[in-house]
């Protein structure tokens, strides 16, 4: 009996599923291995070196420091408007307004709560020590935000504070980058 030889074409058919199938494995391990190298590289460039995370940590921890990134600012607002009293020689005057302070972070916010009621005490005064017509003025309420500011800096950190030569001293027009209060703002100012 004769066997039958194989004819060419079973043999190729044969052949093909092998080749594709050694091609489809080295596609897949070529994938996977773009995969991870895409993976690693994302890892890696969204991991912050070393220097970044406790750059990072201590800005969060350090109070009173400005961090890399703008961050929007941070308010204190007081409970109840100031009401004071005016000097005056010829015809009463009051004074009623609304005070927020602009502060360094919010961190400083719980420094405020503690020296608040020494900070309504110190702020009454100076707002009493104003005349009516001092305060007419935008220049005026402006002259009186920056001493209300110095005053503030002073109360919750007054080893930071310069003290001015005389009590009549122009205050800065600008706090020092590392004051904790920035700036004192008024919601309402009435003067009657």
């Amino acid at each position: 009996m004769a066997t039958a030889k194989p004819s060419s074409t079973a043999t190729a058919n044969e052949a093909a599923p092998k080749k594709k199938s050694k091609l489809m494995i080295f596609i897949g391990i070529g994938v996977v291995v773009l995969a991870l190298v895409g993976a690693g590289v994302f890892f890696f460039l969204s991991k912050p070196s070393s220097h970044e995370g406790e750059g990072t940590q201590e800005k969060a921890h350090a109070p009173g420091k400005k961090a890399a990134g703008h961050t929007p600012p941070t308010f204190y607002k007081f409970e109840k408007p100031f009401t004071v009293k005016l000097q005056t020689t010829d015809q009463e005057a009051y004074l009623q307004t609304e005070v927020q302070l602009k502060l360094l972070g919010p961190e400083v916010q719980e420094t405020i709560k503690q020296y608040e009621p020494e900070l309504k005490h110190r702020m009454t005064l100076a707002l009493m020590g104003k005349t009516a017509p001092d305060l007419m003025t935008a220049q005026g309420v402006q002259r009186l935000a920056n001493e209300l500011r110095d005053v503030a800096n002073e109360v919750i950190n007054p080893q930071s504070k310069k003290k001015l030569a005389t009590p009549d001293a122009e205050p800065a027009a600008h706090a020092e980058p590392d004051a904790l209060v920035q700036a004192v703002l008024f919601a309402t100012f009435i003067v009657q």
